[in-house]
């Protein structure tokens, strides 16, 4: 139970002020971009490129700490940063809260049991052995599926962006409760209304910069995204609470991306804040050395960079077997 002191606006920490200021910054930023990019190559190049990385940084990064701990005491004030933020990502942050929390944390990027697996978002869904997707494979099919589910958005203008009786998937990731189930599936509604009204504001700024600029960095991000997921579990072992994720250390790196880093110990404690995380760190120090888990050498955006990464996972492999 959260205790709303008389006058608390933030539920958890006034340092989630700097994301909200982010997140403004990019809802900003986004429509002076429609508006200002010239004509040319470059300059059009440079905004997608500038598009690209607000939306994978807001993915990644700030919706991620919202859907997880929403910032406001008020949730009202949390639905209003909801639509904003569909807008910002392309998507609806409602959904993207219950698909992340309610199933990637589930079923932690799980094996394919009976050629399937739990989380629809694993690294091994796509795989056409036991193994982890080769990484083309699951960007591909992962891209696919998000533009499946952008052309399913506009589809639900028939029935004003409600969640279908066809989504079976996203209803069944709805709370039970009826009054928490219709709260969650009418902000979904209302985060479509959101993303999609944004998305005709920029084509009345210009529609030749959405077509140009903004609908390929939307792509551009996804595919991103996925990289950064892939390589947040690549060489992971999704039966051990210990060493089900990848994290990545840099003091620099964790600065900047409000511990992001700290993969694993999200794992572990995903209801904790993200200013302690390096607790929680600290307090499984001695589990986590003993699992063996993998650790990255380079920000999981870029993890191909970890060349070594390969031979870590067969020489902790060999080391089990000749332990067993």
């Amino acid at each position: 139970m959260i205790d709303r002191e008389p006058g608390r606006i933030w539920r958890n920490s006034p340092a989630d002020a700097i994301l909200l200021g982010i997140c403004i910054v990019q809802f900003a930023g986004t429509i002076a971009l429609a508006v200002l990019t010239p004509d040319g190559l470059w300059p059009r190049l440079g905004s997608a490129i500038l598009v690209t990385a607000m939306m994978t940084y807001s993915v990644l990064i700030v919706n991620h700490m919202f859907v997880h701990k929403p910032w406001f005491t008020d949730d009202r004030l949390n639905a209003l940063v909801s639509l904003m933020n569909s807008a910002n990502i392309a998507q609806s942050v409602q959904a993207y809260q219950l698909s992340h929390v309610r199933n990637h944390h589930r079923y932690n990027n799980d094996r394919k049991r009976d050629g399937v697996t739990g989380d629809l978002s694993s690294t091994y869904r796509y795989s056409r052995d036991d193994d982890h997707a080769p990484l083309w494979r699951y960007l591909v099919f992962s891209l696919a599926a998000s533009a499946r589910e952008f052309v399913g958005t506009w589809a639900s203008l028939r029935r004003l962006c409600g969640v279908g009786p066809a989504e079976t998937t996203m209803r069944g990731w709805a709370a039970r409760h009826p009054d928490r189930r219709a709260a969650e599936l009418a902000q979904i509604r209302y985060d479509r209304l959101a993303h999609l009204s944004f998305i005709v504001l920029l084509a009345v700024l210009s529609w030749q910069w959405l077509l140009v600029c903004y609908l390929p960095a939307v792509a551009a991000a996804f595919t991103w995204v996925n990289v950064q997921n892939y390589y947040r579990h690549f060489g992971a072992e999704p039966e051990s609470r210990y060493a089900n994720s990848v994290s990545y250390y840099s003091r620099l790196y964790n600065r900047l991306t409000f511990n992001d880093g700290y993969h694993q110990e999200h794992h572990l404690r995903p209801t904790t804040h993200w200013t302690r995380l390096p607790e929680v760190a600290a307090q499984y120090q001695e589990r986590l050395d003993e699992a063996g888990r993998v650790v990255s050498t380079v920000p999981p955006v870029v993890g191909f960079l970890d060349t070594g990464r390969v031979g870590r996972i067969a020489q902790r492999s060999s080391a089990t077997q000749a332990t067993q």
